[in-house]
């Protein structure tokens, strides 16, 4: 039911509350981690060691250990009871009880991080199963990089958690490259009763094609789909004057083509002709457009030199595929021309007398901020945002008003929110962003992520802020 209290609050009053209920449930979460936590540890006595135990041959009672090295082990049988106090299934429970010891035993920082209010559970169960097969001693690398970044935005916790899994046992991983690029090849999937009806996720008019393709082998398929789709575009275009074709479905005519080789190569030979030379007096039809040029492709790749050369073991991230060993990047890259850039210096700073973000202001910023300026955002695909003006430009105001000390970084969503819903914003410098909303929550967006703040009318004026980062500090 919903109390009549709430009903009546008015919207500074509701926002307020909302910030209380996360916190509630944070707390509800971080409460029933350790609940699970103190029923392993009343079960931690081995049930055989007791008078008049049955035998684990005939089903007995025994010691198991649900989660990673170095975790101890519990009854087999307690989860059961527990599961039905939980209100959720036996595996389930088993599986928050690995995670959580997993948490307390090889993650010590995160687990401390959970408890603070910091991480979220769900977030630190997720590097806790991510990381279970490793021995202690690595799950202690990973522990130690995701604790440094806690308050990040989930997904970017979860990107550095991956990363360093991958460093931690490259061995390991170099085995899982292997197996995976086994299963290579191309589904079709199969109906199922119901599929021809159902709202949600029936198809009665599609099929689905699933291609499971090496990373190299899989961009060159989408860049050579988008290619011809670009040509379908242009032709029909061209031909009609407007094409009514949207981009999925052009994308779905060349992958038609592309499945009948010799209709790919007769259209692709009619695109590439030159176009004919008509005879003096007669009209000619019209030409077919030039066939593009394959687009040029970006991909930053974040490692150091001693990585690279080969020095220490590590990993490579990839700009929108995520880490990556290092000799995988033959594979993505052995094919293509490849044009080295200059590093760019996160700590320089330029500013100009026009409107727009000079690129390399644009590309500076995204590199600091690794997406999306706004409170608690989870964006990273941060190649397609808008960079807008923290501090409003002026027309007629001073000269530098653009640059990296003025370029916020932002979804067109969250772009429209703070131009037109009253939002106050301030950049206080490069990669540091002071967020009031319209009913004044107050939030600091850094490199590392959000913190909140209180806003405090100061005399004459004046504003003061009290930062909040341990929550949780009075929870056992």
């Amino acid at each position: 039911m919903i109390s009549d209290s709430v009903l009546d609050l008015d919207a500074s009053a509701t926002l307020a509350a909302a910030e209380a209920g996360v916190d509630a449930q944070r707390r509800e979460e971080v409460a029933d981690l350790v609940r699970v936590l103190h029923w392993a540890d009343l079960h931690a006595d081995d049930p055989q060691a007791g008078p008049g135990a049955v035998p684990v041959s005939r089903g007995g009672d025994k010691l198991v250990q649900l989660g990673g090295e170095g975790t101890p082990m519990a009854s087999e049988l307690c989860w059961a009871e527990l599961a039905i106090a939980r209100g959720t299934g036996v595996v389930s429970t088993e599986n928050f009880a690995a995670d959580a010891l997993d948490l307390r035993h090889r993650l010590p920082l995160l687990y401390e991080a959970v408890l603070d209010g910091v991480l979220p559970v769900w977030v630190a169960r997720k590097v806790a199963a991510m990381s279970r097969k490793l021995t202690k001693g690595q799950a202690g690398l990973v522990d130690a990089a995701v604790a440094a970044a806690v308050e990040q935005s989930p997904g970017r916790i979860l990107s550095i958690a991956e990363a360093k899994v991958i460093e931690a046992d490259l061995e390991g991983h170099r085995a899982r490259v292997a197996e995976d690029a086994a299963k290579v090849g191309v589904r079709l999937s199969q109906p199922r009763p119901g599929n021809q009806v159902d709202e949600i996720e029936g198809e009665p008019g599609t099929r689905r094609v699933t291609l499971k393709l090496p990373a190299g082998a899989a961009l060159d398929f989408d860049a050579t789909v988008d290619e011809i789709a670009d040509a379908l575009i242009d032709q029909i275009t061209a031909e009609t004057g407007d094409c009514q074709l949207t981009r999925g479905q052009a994308e779905a005519k060349a992958v038609e083509l592309l499945s009948n080789p010799h209709a790919a190569a007769a259209f692709l030979d009619q695109v590439n002709e030159p176009p004919p030379v008509s005879p003096e007096g007669e009209d000619a039809p019209p030409p077919l457009p030039a066939p593009k040029k394959k687009r040029p492709a970006t991909i930053y790749l974040h490692l150091t030199d001693a990585v690279l050369a080969g020095l220490v073991p590590g990993a490579v991230r990839v700009e929108g595929m995520g880490p990556m060993l290092l000799e995988q990047l033959h594979e993505l890259l052995g094919n293509r021309d490849i044009t080295l850039q200059p590093v760019i210096d996160l700590n320089q700073a330029h500013s100009v007398n026009g409107y727009e973000h000079p690129t390399l202001v644009k590309e500076r910023t995204l590199l600091r901020m690794l997406g999306d300026a706004f409170p608690h955002s989870t964006n990273t695909g941060y190649r397609r945002l808008d960079h807008d003006h923290a501090t409003a430009y002026d027309p007629n105001g001073p000269p530098g008003q653009t640059g990296d000390h003025n370029d916020a970084p932002l979804t067109r969503k969250h772009h429209r929110a703070k131009t037109h819903a009253d939002y106050q914003l301030h950049q206080l410098g490069l990669g540091t962003y002071r967020w009031v909303t319209p009913h004044g929550l107050g939030r600091l967006v850094t490199t590392t992520g959000t913190r909140t703040f209180q806003p405090i009318q100061g005399p004459a004026g004046s504003v003061g802020e009290i930062y909040y980062t341990d929550r949780f500090a009075e929870l056992p």
